[in-house]
């Protein structure tokens, strides 16, 4: 990887706290373990994209900068034109970078992403393409779409998930990671069942474990024969190896939409059961979080509810609930968490300022009792609380993403 630190590069070196601020907080699908950047965004904001083999490299004379000089394109595809173009009428198109290529790697064709400045073609990123590649197609076809409502262009995305390139279907993912789910649950129901079925298959398939939450989901909107496939995801979360995946979150989701009474009752015995390992009960919270959030429809409310005030018995994850429980400005819940500050098991750090937090925001007179107490206990403590919940409340809109920079030559990953 060859980097350059020219204009606009400082620049985006100091927004990168902002990137990832944006990466974490941005309205994101639920059960995606991969956000950030697309390739289709990088070429939103690129001036021009190319696509050819590099050559004739030669650096800057005076040798002040390693990145200085020009290197030659020999371009084969316009996947973004510019009219800078036009003055090179079909030979070579000079960049401005000196981008030196091996011989063994001169017939390897790249993707360059270009700015145009002071009538010079500026590459700030470039990637090696695999033979056989579909990412000319690919990048074009996204064009396309470019002002496209969200949930037709995933479903454009999702015909290249599982793409032999591991760059097209690790990006198509993420523009699925990016994508609010209200923008493509509507589109999620026409998706091929059986497709999403053999994804899932993780015995026969290829698929990445990350991805198991995403088609999980998927398959409890596109399924034409519900009972089947309930059973599918249902022994997805039995399975005392496949349970453990990141993305088991998403599969209990499907299941419950494919069958909601029995799928419910199901993953509340998870809930309700200490015993069962941490990471499985937090893949159920999280899937209570969705229903609760996004999908209403399937799981009364009430019936959450009771799942959380298992989930407050809990030491090891009544802190999440509570937080949960505070965001959703479930009030109703005060006694229940009140009364934890009882508990022998509950009495810790992380806890007790989870329950501060929760009383600081509700309006019932038990909680401002509670809190009159903690302030003549431990004043600086509430003062920091509430600044906390201050600052939550009025924290800075995320920051937009910025281009990456950098050429990679050499041969090109598969």
């Amino acid at each position: 990887m060859i980097a350059f630190l020219r204009r606009r590069e400082f620049s985006r070196l100091l927004s990168l706290a902002g990137i990832l601020l944006m990466t974490a907080t941005a309205s994101a699908c639920p059960f995606c373990s991969m956000q950030g950047q697309t390739l289709t965004q990088e070429l939103g904001q690129a001036s021009m994209v190319l696509v050819g083999r590099l050559t004739n490299a030669q650096p800057s004379k005076n040798g002040s900068d390693l990145g200085d000089g020009t290197t030659d394109l020999i371009v084969t595809e316009v996947i973004k034109s510019n009219p800078i173009l036009a003055k090179f009428k079909g030979q070579p198109v000079s960049l401005a970078r000196y981008v030196p290529v091996l011989e063994k790697d001169s017939k390897t064709q790249y993707l360059i992403f270009c700015d145009v400045y002071k009538e010079k073609i500026d590459p700030y990123r470039g990637m090696p393409i695999p033979e056989k590649s579909d990412i000319v197609k690919y990048l074009q076809g996204a064009l396309k779409l470019k002002d496209a409502k969200v949930g037709e262009k995933l479903r454009f995305f999702f015909d290249y998930l599982d793409n032999p390139d591991t760059e097209i279907a690790n990006d198509a993912y993420k523009e699925f990671g990016n994508a609010d789910y209200k923008e493509y649950s509507e589109m999620a129901r026409s998706l091929p069942d059986e497709k999403v079925s053999a994804w899932l298959d993780l015995d026969k398939s290829k698929t990445p474990a990350f991805r198991v939450g995403l088609y999980g989901s998927l398959l409890g909107h596109c399924s034409k024969n519900p009972s089947k496939h309930a059973k599918q995801l249902r022994a997805m979360i039995e399975d005392s190896e496949k349970r453990n995946l990141s993305g088991i979150d998403g599969v209990m989701a499907g299941y419950v939409m494919l069958e909601p009474r029995g799928g419910w009752e199901f993953i509340l015995g998870i809930i309700k059961n200490p015993d069962e390992p941490f990471s499985l009960r937090y893949a159920a919270l999280r899937a209570v979080r969705f229903f609760m959030d996004l999908r209403p429809d399937v799981v009364e409310k009430k019936q959450l509810l009771v799942a959380m005030g298992h989930f407050l018995q809990q030491q090891d994850v009544a802190d999440l609930a509570i937080e949960d429980l505070r965001k959703w400005k479930c009030w109703d819940m005060t006694d229940q968490i009140l009364a934890l500050r009882k508990k022998e098991s509950h009495d810790v750090g992380i806890i007790r300022r989870a329950i501060l937090r929760f009383a600081l925001s509700d309006p019932n007179p038990a909680a401002k009792k509670y809190v009159a107490e903690q302030r003549k206990a431990d004043a600086e403590l509430v003062n920091e609380t509430e600044e906390w919940l201050k600052y939550e409340q009025t924290a800075p809109a995320p920051a937009k993403p910025e281009k990456k920079t950098g050429i990679q030559t050499g041969k090109p990953s598969r």
